[in-house]
């Protein structure tokens, strides 16, 4: 590992990028950095203006340029039993401690610290760079990103997604979509229960649907899956999360509220859940509303994420495989956003140091195994991209 590589790990590291909070300070000192070696960046801010994605091109303006992406974000530390501060990073025993340090902050720190070579090596196509922001919480940023690039950069052939994968490539993963059900009831003293409506009650019923869907979907699981039997686990899962309603043990519950989340495996439509379910709010009700016409179910998409399907020919698998000297493929079943910048048409894979083993975890950390290894590979490419 290089000491240019540790030095922007602990850096980026130090940034609190949580999202919850703003990833400007990030954003702007990348911004700055690229600035002092000549590169100039995009920057795609939120709606808000609180947080921003930027892309850059290390390179000549040309097709057939390579995407390294990343997101700046990371999970929450609280309550979690540090043993250091975690946004300091620290190296003992080979490893490097610190909040992001697996998910994902290595990977761009390790580009970064390596343009230099990229600007001294000629390169005959591009490297872009591309950092987006809120990941973690349904990868909300990337989409207005992506629309920017395809827009106005010329097309690359591939694109690499550095989520932690220990440096094996990763042709595929499961979408991921958020909803929130929110049911409201008619308040009565429970003793006149036949009068009211109970939010909870009604809500208990969804989750016992969803919870339905979830057991179907692990029964039909076929044993000879084919493609889907590589996904642990190989079947489309749904899953609640958090519930919430009600006000006593003697009122009937006038609000209920839960979100829940769908993660199908590539070329399981999605909607045929959302659907199901919609159906079942509909002839709920209809009884609901005999009682009082005030009550109602509403359901909201919070975040949605198609999957990544698997493109074991396509240019970034086989970019990949070069780089790497590796035959072996994976697939995930977490979310990325490799799966959005396959939906605007650009062959896509995750490859990135660290393993998703330490990811989201106290304590997080990367072995500086994994760091020298990704230095390789983006040593390789970038020979690659000058020849």
């Amino acid at each position: 590992m290089h000491e240019n590589s540790k030095a922007m790990i602990a850096r980026l590291v130090g940034f609190d990028t949580v999202s919850r909070r703003s990833n400007m300070a990030l954003i702007d000192w990348v911004r700055d950095h690229l600035a002092g070696h000549g590169v100039e960046s995009r920057v795609v801010p939120s709606a808000d203006g609180g947080k921003a994605n930027l892309f850059a091109t290390i390179g000549p303006a040309v097709e057939g340029g390579v995407v390294l992406s990343a997101h700046t974000d990371v999970v929450p530390v609280d309550g979690q039993p540090w043993d250091t501060d975690p946004f300091t990073m620290v190296e003992r025993d080979g490893r490097l401690y610190g909040r992001g340090t697996a998910d994902m902050k290595s990977f761009p720190a390790v580009a970064l610290a390596m343009l230099p070579e990229m600007l001294a090596a000629g390169l005959k196509r591009p490297l872009h760079l591309a950092l987006s922001y809120d990941e973690e919480v349904g990868c909300l940023g990337a989409p207005a990103m992506i629309e920017r690039m395809t827009a106005e950069l010329p097309r690359p052939s591939a694109v690499i997604v550095g989520e932690p994968t220990s440096m094996g490539v990763v042709l595929a993963h499961k979408g991921c979509y958020v909803l929130r059900t929110t049911v409201t009831g008619h308040e009565v003293h429970s003793s006149q229960i036949d009068r009211g409506v109970s939010a909870v009650t009604v809500a208990a019923r969804l989750v016992s649907l969803i919870a339905d869907m979830a057991e179907e979907n692990i029964a039909a699981a076929d044993p000879a899956c084919g493609p889907a039997c590589a996904f642990d686990p190989p079947f489309t899962t749904l899953h609640v999360g958090t519930i919430e309603g009600g006000t006593a043990p003697n009122i009937t519950a006038r609000h209920c509220s839960f979100l829940w989340d769908i993660r199908p495996l590539p070329g399981d439509d999605w909607t045929r859940y959302r659907d199901r379910f919609a159906a079942e709010c509909e002839r709920l009700l209809a009884r609901m509303r005999r009682i009082s016409p005030d009550c109602d179910i509403r359901t909201e998409q919070l975040a949605g994420v198609p999957g990544l399907a698997p493109e074991p020919a396509g240019a970034a698998a086989q970019l990949c495989h070069a780089l790497t000297g590796r035959n072996d493929t994976g697939m995930v079943s977490f979310a990325a956003e490799a799966g959005q910048f396959q939906a605007a048409g650009l062959s896509t894979v995750l490859c990135g140091p660290g393993s998703i083993d330490q990811a989201h975890q106290p304590n997080e950390y990367i072995d500086v195994a994994q760091v020298t290894a990704c230095e390789g590979f983006i040593r390789d490419l970038v020979r690659r991209l000058a020849a």
